[in-house]
């Protein structure tokens, strides 16, 4: 299982066929208080890029984007409920949707360039690349497209 982060600020976790996706720590931070998100419906077809779902804060409404093509399979229904779980567990319980892989068990997602550290740092940022956080080794790759 390996995790990837957009310079969007929105995180994926691949295994196998079937990702999970939500923002990073630094995106909930910089939102503020989340009052209120939209997660797409199951069977939605979703492109790498587009508008997947909306999150508000007492500051802003922000698009939270696709990083990959595929279909959703489930959107996280506790956050119409609990949207502050977005601010208290952005990378865990406070995911957005789960999809299923256009290009299954995440090919695609080539990697190079290894030492990057936490890629969700934004100071660490390479543009328009994605960024794999190895579960085993805590190390980000740069990963070439998805």
């Amino acid at each position: 299982m390996s995790r990837y982060f957009t310079d969007e600020h929105e995180w994926i976790e691949v295994e196998g066929n079937n990702a999970t996706v939500g923002i990073t720590d630094y995106a909930q931070s910089q939102l503020g208080d989340i009052v209120f998100a939209e997660v797409p419906a199951p069977g939605a077809e979703l492109r790498k890029g587009g508008d997947a779902a909306v999150v508000e804060s007492v500051k802003a409404a922000s698009d939270v984007y696709a990083p990959v093509t595929g279909t959703v399979t489930e959107g996280n229904d506790a956050l119409a409920d609990d949207p502050a779980l977005v601010n208290s567990d952005p990378e865990g319980a406070g995911w957005f949707f789960k999809i299923e892989l256009l290009l299954p068990g995440g090919r695609g997602l080539q990697t190079s360039c290894a030492g990057f550290g936490r890629s969700s740092d934004p100071a660490r940022r390479i543009p328009d690349r994605l960024y794999a956080l190895s579960a085993r080794n805590r190390t980000g790759h740069v990963a070439d497209a998805v």
